[in-house]
């Protein structure tokens, strides 16, 4: 087991937290950023826990701007051979997490003897099973939900709905109504709970029921966004039907210099302001070939400035591009090169085309983004919510098609949707063109746009403006909650089992 850098020693024992990232960017990101506003509170220190499986380079740049009070620990290596060649994603990663647990109950019993000691255990959202780890070891458990409180919500939910119905939940005959959330069809649900049959189904059904080990969850939210859906919540919390959560988001990381000489930044400072419409699918998404095919012809006939990142089509999984790493895309079999013939030229005086990966931060807070063309993946979704961009949502997996209900609700008011797709899912080339230039020209775009900037300021004000809401939450959780656990853990009392002395034992 590595561990890159030994826990802080920090006279204060126990002030130490452990949080448990998944395999991803969408999961990697938002922990880091987390770490780091936890140790920016008085006298504590973190250790990161990922998984060997599946990482790549990207996960060490991630790291490598992380304080010296973070260190990071990787759990080794654990077949999955034994999976099919088909397996899903999703059964993937939680495979790795299940099979990894001895290696991190041995990694938690080492810190306890440590000279940091573990005052909090954090699981994310996909490793919620680690939970049974910690209680097992007595200590302190949440679980960070990196997506928003409604899929939160819709997680824990899930488990009633697998008793109380037998059909595929997107033949479900009425809405899904979830606790002060916008109304869902069954088919918004997370693609992984689609199809009863496979594997990951019961997976997915028993992380709901695996969240209820937690002492609580930090949501990678803020109130303005989710309100009715937090005050229902909470409801429920009271009455002891779940563990409290608290709005502590959003974390997102702030723009950054270095990226002024990127060719994107260049190219964006020759256009004016507002006019560009920015297309970005997300580091695991991918397009079918077609599907490719009608969003170039469609950005072709809008006539709009656009700046699109192109990863390569395929025609089998819209999760292809999951594990890959990005690269630049800049060889002979670039994914620029699957674009319609003579595509890049005809455009060349209008829009950009780069390869795989663009410094999207920077990009979204460049003063002549107009729009964002996304696949409402959670991070990307508070990206462009703090730079005050109006979107198009364009959901492909996981819970992305609940975040677009969400986005273009009237009660968030932030995206646009493409409509009339065809019986196969195809968005046109003229449904794209329309849109378009509805963002950036018409006047639900416009529309789109006061909402964007109503939401810029009030996620400021959640976790800058003294007495902010999302201030406020992790104040109570970290500075209340966790300083008394720490308290606890320099008393002697961690490592001892939970529940009474009944140990609680992870499968």
């Amino acid at each position: 087991m590595a561990i890159e850098s030994a826990p802080a020693r920090n006279e204060r024992r126990g002030q130490h937290v452990v949080l448990l990232a998944s395999p991803g960017a969408g999961h990697l990101l938002p922990v880091a950023e987390l770490a780091r506003r936890i140790v920016e509170h008085d006298g504590f220190t973190a250790t990161i826990v990922t998984h060997t499986n599946f990482s790549s380079a990207e996960h060490s740049s991630t790291f490598s701007s992380l304080p010296p009070s973070i260190s990071i620990a990787a759990l080794p290596e654990v077949s999955v051979d034994d999976l099919p060649a088909d397996a899903r994603v999703e059964t993937r990663i939680l495979t790795v997490v299940r099979r990894a647990l001895p290696h991190l109950r041995d990694l938690l019993r080492s810190l306890l003897d440590s000279p940091a000691g573990v005052a909090v255990f954090l699981s994310d959202l996909l490793s919620p099973r680690a939970l049974a780890v910690a209680a097992e070891l007595g200590i302190p458990r949440y679980v960070f939900c990196t997506s928003n409180l409604m899929c939160l919500t819709s997680f824990l939910h899930n488990p009633v709905l697998d008793r109380t119905t037998t059909c595929e939940f997107r033949d479900l005959p009425g809405p899904v109504l979830l606790p002060g959330c916008v109304p869902l069809h069954g088919s918004d649900l997370v693609d992984p709970v689609q199809d009863r049959a496979n594997p990951v189904y019961r997976l997915v059904i028993e992380m709901g029921l695996d969240y209820l080990r937690a002492d609580g969850f930090l949501v990678n939210t803020f109130d303005a966004m989710e309100h009715d859906t937090a005050v229902a919540f909470k409801e429920l919390s009271d009455k002891g039907v779940y563990p409290p959560a608290y709005a502590v988001g959003p974390f997102v990381r702030s723009p950054s210099g270095k990226a002024a000489n990127d060719a994107c930044i260049r190219w964006l400072d020759d256009q004016p302001d507002g006019s560009v419409l920015y297309v970005c699918l997300g580091s695991g998404g991918t397009l079918s070939t077609e599907q490719t095919a009608e969003v170039a012809a469609g950005l072709e006939a809008s006539g709009q400035r656009f700046l699109w990142v192109v990863r390569y089509p395929s025609d089998k999984d819209k999760t292809a591009s999951y594990f890959s790493v990005s690269g630049d895309g800049d060889g002979e079999d670039s994914p620029t090169n699957y674009l319609p013939e003579g595509f890049l030229e005809r455009t060349k005086g209008t829009g950009l085309a780069v390869p795989m990966w663009a410094p999207q931060v920077e990009i979204l807070n460049h003063r002549a983004v107009g729009g964002f063309v996304s696949h409402c993946g959670w991070n990307s979704t508070l990206e462009t919510v703090a730079a005050g961009v109006p979107m198009v949502a364009w959901p492909l997996y996981a819970e992305q098609r609940m975040n677009a209900v969400m986005l273009s609700s009237s009660r968030a008011g932030l995206a646009l949707r493409p409509s009339n797709a065809r019986e196969d899912g195809v968005v046109t080339r003229d449904e794209v063109a329309a849109v378009a230039r509805e963002l950036i020209t018409g006047e639900k775009g416009a529309a789109a746009r006061r909402k964007a900037r109503e939401l810029r300021e009030a996620a400021a004000k959640a976790t800058r403006a003294p007495g902010g809401p999302s201030r406020q939450a992790f104040e109570a959780v970290v500075g209340g909650a966790w300083k008394k656990a720490a308290a606890a853990a320099r008393g002697g009392r961690a490592g001892e089992p939970d529940d009474n002395g009944t140990a609680v034992t992870a499968q």
